[in-house]
């Protein structure tokens, strides 16, 4: 059957790792959506893997990665990682399958996407610029290149053309951007579309071929739920449905082989990029919290956005995404602070929400109520059973617990795959 890993908050939340110790006990590791615009680490045996497309399943040798339908490709940034990958001893090749109606992303996604972003003026949305909401857009607007077209001489060229053909009207008399040739396409993206023909299959039947054999599949989302499309806080989000019902899509297989949904939540709170951002802490603990957590985009560099755990935000995401059990990561981040906060309810006005909302207007200006509870100072890093935590870490532990309605099933208490205690 399928078990589903996804994001509780704004992304960032150790997926990457997560996603790397449950490898273990599956066969297959399939992306289902988002871009190159993701930044999955992965630290084994003090060596930093970065993932943007590649499930970070890649790393364990007998394992099968399958990046889905609902991804969007860039062929630059996946023969990178590639690249990268066999350089540090880890086959590519017969370990990956790409789906032939994933959607490419080109040159003009990203220039697109980058001066669409400027010209909104007060409405900017801070993107990452590597064209996914372009590709997207595409998709939708049906002038999309899919990757079974990518790899066809005739039909590449074709559609290449009538994309260009809007593309270039908008960049000559809107953006006045220079326009680009499709014959220079082409001839640019030869050695990708040459070289990407090995890994490209019908994922859909694949995995389903697969799931009847009894084979155990790890669906890999990207981003958090709060980034999602239509239950994230909009517009401040991505492209796509990185929550759990994004599988289906995403993948090409039934909700009914979905066995486990598994949220990722981090011990605290930080955000890429522009939107609101309720429990935000804007003083020097905040700054404190990125310096010691590193909180550092993977994918932009761009620092992170720290503050307070908002359970009103994760409880509402182990609602819509169906969770059945929660991982906490980057819990040794707090140690040493003397109080640690918890967001349990927004107040606008003289109305308590105990709920997350929509209303954009509410959110963006509502205060939060707290609960403050005790910190600790002792180094958790090296502990491997629950029962040695210190006790004030068990107490923030099953506070978490309490507020959203679901157990903590592990801990992550460092960067490096070894370091995660389960309970």
């Amino acid at each position: 059957m399928v078990t589903v890993v996804v994001g509780t908050q704004w992304g960032d939340e150790g997926k990457g790792k997560v996603i790397d110790y449950l490898a273990e006990k599956v066969d297959i590791i399939a992306r289902y959506q988002g871009g190159a615009n993701a930044g999955h680490t992965v630290v084994v045996k003090d060596k930093k893997y970065i993932f943007h497309l590649i499930p970070s399943g890649i790393l364990h040798p007998d394992k099968i990665c399958v990046i889905g339908n609902g991804v969007v490709i860039d062929p630059i940034s996946l023969f990178e990682e590639i690249e990268f990958l066999k350089k540090n001893g880890i086959e590519v090749e017969k370990k990956l399958f790409i789906a032939e109606n994933a959607h490419i992303t080109l040159p003009y996604h990203k220039i697109l996407d980058q001066v669409e972003d400027k010209f909104r003026g007060k409405g900017k949305l801070g993107t990452t610029g590597r064209g996914i909401g372009t590709t997207y857009t595409d998709k939708y607007s049906r002038i999309g290149i899919r990757v079974i077209d990518f790899i066809d001489d005739d039909v590449f060229m074709e559609k290449l053309k009538i994309a260009l053909e809007v593309k270039n009207y908008l960049f000559k008399e809107y953006y006045k951007e220079e326009i680009l040739s499709p014959e220079k396409i082409f001839k640019d993206y030869e050695f990708y579309r040459r070289e990407i023909k090995k890994f490209v299959v019908n994922t859909s039947i694949y995995l389903n071929e697969a799931l009847d054999k009894g084979k155990k599949i790890l669906a890999e989302g990207a981003q958090g739920t709060f980034l999602d499309i239509d239950f994230g806080t909009y517009p401040f989000v991505t492209a796509s449905n990185p929550i759990a019902g994004g599988v289906c899509t995403g993948l090409g297989i039934s909700p009914k082989k979905i066995e486990k949904i598994i949220g990722v939540a981090k011990a605290y709170t930080t955000r890429v990029g522009m939107g609101p951002f309720p429990t935000e802490i804007k003083d020097e603990i905040g700054e404190k919290l990125r310096q010691i957590g590193s909180e550092f985009g993977a994918t932009t560099g761009r620092p992170r956005r720290c503050g307070w755990f908002d359970a009103v935000l994760v409880k509402y995401a182990c609602i819509i995404n169906g969770i059945d059990e929660l991982i906490l990561t980057k819990l040794d981040v707090l140690t040493g602070f003397e109080k640690i906060k918890i967001g349990v309810a927004y107040k606008y006005g003289n109305e308590i929400l105990n709920n997350y909302i929509f209303d954009s207007k509410k959110f963006s200006n509502c205060e939060v109520i707290y609960e403050e509870l005790d910190g600790w100072k002792e180094n958790i890093e090296n502990i491997k059973d629950y029962k040695d935590l210190p006790k004030n870490t068990k107490k923030y532990i099953e506070k978490i617990e309490e507020l959203t309605g679901k157990k903590i099933t592990k801990i992550s208490t460092g960067s490096s795959r070894e370091q995660i205690i389960e309970r």
